[in-house]
């Protein structure tokens, strides 16, 4: 099952109603995924800082929370608030993303980085999209780009790092949701540990984001990147990825996943079922299928 969306808008709008937009989106396929939610935005550029989101465990214990702003101060660490389970603060963009990783992660076994960014922040919750809103009050966050998944758990465990959106832990401004199996996960999980790379879930659907942040390291553009998983990834895969610039999708050789798209003069939404796009943004446009081994991206 499980349910993703995504919404670009296409003008030079960066702060417009996004968190609006894509909690309508996910609601509408709440039905698809009750386990848990979660949302990637891209806001208003934060030009000389990053901002990053933080899980101070399941539960953001008060212990971890202090222990990790302490971590955190080497790399300028400023305006920390919390909400829920997670901290959010930001840190100069010059810093060092792996030693900020290591450094605030030593902090517990369950302190995560979940997101850095000069635009993207994450944020997930087992539960419904409308947990999330309760917790989060995404509807008021703004931006220009963003995706959404809602959850049903069908191998791994239901906790906050197990929910989607990933990001890539390492590579700032890059976050992907999918829906589908990774055959070959076992295998590239390994190849990947043997240089060095954490895994922080079972849930096959990492793979995807570091993989991702790898080919994009070594030079390669979003939709070059998305067209490697068509040969480097096996299984079925419907998947949205974005960055600070670009958005895209890619479906599977097989086609196994659901995936529709509409594109106007305004803006892009793909999602699981068409009715996702239709709830969220009414006007008169055409909605139609992404086909097999498909890949679509739109750069700003």
């Amino acid at each position: 099952m499980c349910g993703i969306v995504g919404y670009f808008e296409r003008g030079q709008n960066t702060a417009g109603p996004l968190g609006k937009t894509v909690l309508k989106m996910l609601e509408a396929l709440a039905c698809r995924g009750p386990d848990s939610a979660g949302v990637a935005l891209f806001g208003p550029p934060k030009p000389g800082r990053f901002l990053a989101r933080v899980k101070a465990g399941e539960d953001g214990a008060a212990d971890c929370t202090a222990a990790i702003a302490a971590a955190a101060e080497d790399f300028g660490a400023s305006d920390l608030t919390q909400n829920g389970a997670f901290l959010r603060f930001a840190i100069r963009d010059n810093s060092d993303v792996p030693a900020f990783l290591s450094r605030v992660e030593a902090v517990g076994r369950e302190v995560e980085v979940v997101s850095v960014g000069r635009r993207l922040e994450i944020v997930k919750q087992v539960g419904s999209p409308g947990n999330l809103e309760h917790t989060f009050a995404i509807s008021n966050l703004r931006g220009s780009h963003g995706l959404g998944h809602t959850r049903l758990s069908t191998e791994s465990i239901v906790d906050i790092s197990h929910s989607q959106p990933f990001w890539s832990h390492g590579y700032p401004d890059l976050a992907i949701v999918h829906n589908g199996h990774i055959t070959n996960y076992h295998q590239l999980r390994r190849r990947y540990g043997q240089h060095g790379v954490r895994f922080y879930t079972e849930n096959d659907s990492e793979v995807i984001a570091i993989y991702l942040a790898r080919q994009l390291q070594s030079g390669l553009g979003l939709e070059a990147a998305m067209r490697g998983m068509l040969t480097d990834l096996d299984g079925s895969f419907s998947c949205l990825a974005a960055t600070a610039s670009e958005f895209g999708f890619v479906k599977d050789p097989f086609s196994l996943k659901p995936l529709v798209f509409t594109e106007t003069s305004e803006f892009v939404a793909v999602a699981t079922e068409e009715i996702a796009i239709r709830l969220a943004l009414p006007g008169i446009y055409d909605v139609r299928e992404a086909q097999a081994r498909e890949v679509r991206v739109w750069r700003r």
